[in-house]
């Protein structure tokens, strides 16, 4: 089973790179693939940060591409990359009854 983003994921595209030829590992992550994780996830660059155990700067310098994430905040966000994107699973709007209908 393969636990990292597909080839067709928004976090393949200018992402992670493999770590070393032959593995499933996806290599450091660059400003937009931080972005596109947070995104994905939908949480706050504050939301994010927390998460993470790091400072919100601190994900805005990698979003911005100002540092890239190492050591344990890589692992980190390997860890989040796995992490299911949240949706919306509320059923849909009842149809509006009106005055002189009775509800179904």
């Amino acid at each position: 089973m393969n636990r990292w983003p597909e080839a067709d994921s928004p976090f393949a595209a200018g992402g992670h790179q493999p770590a070393a030829a032959g593995t499933n590992r996806p290599g450091p992550f660059d400003a937009d693939a931080v972005a596109a994780l947070r995104a994905r996830l939908g949480l706050s660059q504050a939301a994010f940060a927390a998460e993470l155990g790091v400072r919100q700067q601190t994900v805005s310098e990698w979003e911005t591409g100002r540092y890239r994430p190492r050591g344990a905040s890589a692992r980190m966000l390997r860890l989040l990359a796995e992490r299911p994107a949240p949706y919306d699973a509320s059923p849909p709007p009842a149809e509006p009854v009106r005055a002189n209908e009775e509800p179904a």
